[in-house]
């Protein structure tokens, strides 16, 4: 079988509702609402609507989804896309176009948070009420590496 290749499709006037588990691709071009899981591809096509939570390898949305989403790979938003919730994933890949409203969370495998800022790193705050807001930054310190 070839990778790109769709094992499962729910067409256009289509509706389910439940739970779906696949392994390889597959794509949703009518209304589903319950919850996704696989290590693959899920393929949500232009006239797609899906509610619920999606946990999948990777994630192509041209249509609407609402809910909780996680992708272990990728997400790829296409200009047609409208995602409401909550997206986790290392990579996000955005067209000009579409809309994204909610929690987004990246990093990379095995990436760390960092618990505290690198020496001269600036901190913003989205409000802009900080302290130190008007106050210019100071650069890094130079090191012998990086003269």
């Amino acid at each position: 079988m070839a990778r790109d290749e769709i094992n499962a499709f729910l067409g256009t006037g289509t509706t389910y509702q439940g739970r779906l588990d696949f392994q390889g691709s597959v794509r949703i071009d009518g209304t589903f609402k319950g919850e996704v899981a696989s290590q693959g591809t899920l393929v949500i096509g232009k006239d797609a609507n899906v509610d619920g939570t999606v946990n999948v390898g990777q994630l192509i949305i041209s249509g609407r989804l609402q809910g909780e989403i996680v992708a272990k790979d990728k997400v790829i938003l296409h200009k047609t896309a409208n995602v409401v919730g909550s997206l986790s994933t290392p990579v996000l890949v955005i067209e000009e176009g579409a809309v994204l409203e909610g929690q987004i969370t990246m990093g990379g495998k095995g990436a760390k948070k960092a618990s505290a800022p690198l020496p001269g790193a600036a901190s913003a705050t989205a409000s802009g009420d900080s302290e130190n807001s008007n106050k210019p930054t100071q650069p890094a310190p130079k090191t012998g590496l990086f003269r």
